[in-house]
């Protein structure tokens, strides 16, 4: 029995929410916070997906950027700090009501905490769907989300795959064999409980090889030109609309997901995150790729900072999705750029510049009185 299933509105409508990379540490950014807190607001959606690098895992135990603790020997106060990282983005959503699930990231085991007993502490919160409780023989966040009519049939579905992680001889990001055996697995069950393929949207962090399909050659002084082994790339604007700003980390796919994708034909769009300032949407050999940006601020990133919205429809295997951008969902007020500037790591080197402009000023206000003072004396 799958315990995760959702339910169309009334309207016969589905909206579902990817918010990836928030990557972030015990004290969060508080402009991601915000940024957020207003899509959740604006946007109301049924689920919200995090798709990965959900904590910055290997800098947990960072301390204003300095102090580094080693990991074997800290464990419990790696898993407070995680537990505080994780209530930072997972509390705003369990105030609202909102059902979420995850995936997880390169960054989100890259520390002493399991990923098992992380998955634990995601399901502490009652809004989180019990996801994989307990198929053993695929990773605790492989599963499916099935979305169903009022009459409880399957209309749409959602599949979360693991498609990154950590061990002691090293990282890896590769769809595992036993991955691909469930795909198909859960592919087939669908078909024969509803008769036909039920059309689909699959997440994984990491994206897919064939999503470098988008890709077309470009000389190396043409905007947004990013370097391959081969040469330089950048997106075929024929395939695809957005922008794609540095090459495609894709995993590996040794078993052959890209293939069961294509035999099967329930997935309408494979959809990822991982490069921060990728956010596109485009179709190569008959599949469509979708990529988001990040949502933290604590790492590299750029204007494309924001979460994707997907409208599923009950009646109709077509979806829509529209990307939202931080001064899309803040607006563009000065307020909200100056929280921007000031909390965006990318803006790091502007904001020292701007300090030591404002410090210099001071100093040179300072002198200025000084000296009339002197004079009246």
């Amino acid at each position: 029995m799958n315990n995760n299933k959702m339910y169309f509105r009334e309207d016969g409508t589905f909206h579902i929410l990817q918010v990836s990379d928030t990557q972030d540490l015990s004290t969060a950014r508080k402009a991601m916070l915000i940024m957020l807190d207003n899509a959740y607001d604006k946007l109301k959606p049924d689920l919200v997906l995090f798709t990965g690098d959900n904590t910055l895992g290997n800098h947990l135990l960072d301390v204003l950027g300095f102090l580094k603790l080693r990991k074997k020997e800290n464990y419990p106060l790696t898993l407070s700090r995680m537990k505080k990282a994780l209530a930072n983005i997972l509390i705003p959503v369990e105030n609202r009501n909102i059902p979420f699930a995850m995936i997880f990231g390169n960054h989100d085991d890259m520390n002493c905490i399991p990923k098992q007993v992380q998955f634990n502490i995601y399901k502490e919160y009652s809004c989180c769907l019990p996801m994989n409780e307990n198929d053993t023989d695929v990773d605790c966040d492989t599963y499916n989300i099935p979305v169903c009519s009022s009459d409880g049939k399957t209309k749409w579905n959602v599949y979360m795959l693991d498609s990154a992680w950590n061990d002691e001889s090293g990282q890896y990001w590769e769809i595992k064999e036993e991955t691909v055996k469930w795909y198909r697995q859960t592919s087939d069950s669908l078909k024969n409980e509803t008769g036909s393929a039920v059309p689909s949207l699959m997440f994984l962090h990491v994206p897919l090889e064939q999503t470098k399909a988008l890709y077309k050659p470009c000389a190396e002084a043409s905007p947004d030109a990013v370097a391959e082994k081969d040469g330089y790339f950048c997106l075929d604007t024929s395939k695809a609309s957005g922008q794609m700003r540095e090459s495609i980390s894709a995993a590996k796919d040794p078993y052959g997901l890209y293939e069961a994708l294509k035999e099967k034909g329930d997935v309408k769009a494979v959809i990822s995150g991982h490069d921060h300032v990728n956010c596109f949407d485009g179709e190569a050999d008959g599949m469509r790729f979708i990529q988001s940006g990040a949502a933290s601020f604590r790492c590299y990133g750029d204007k494309t900072r924001g979460v994707r919205e997907f409208i599923l429809h009950e009646n109709d295997d077509n979806f829509e999705t529209k990307y939202y951008t931080y001064d899309d969902i803040c607006g563009k007020g000065i307020r909200q750029q100056i929280r921007y500037f000031w909390d965006a790591d990318d803006k790091i080197p502007q904001k020292y510049s701007a300090i030591a402009g404002v410090t210099a000023a001071a100093g040179a206000l300072a002198f200025i009185l000084h000296k009339k003072r002197k004079k009246r004396k």
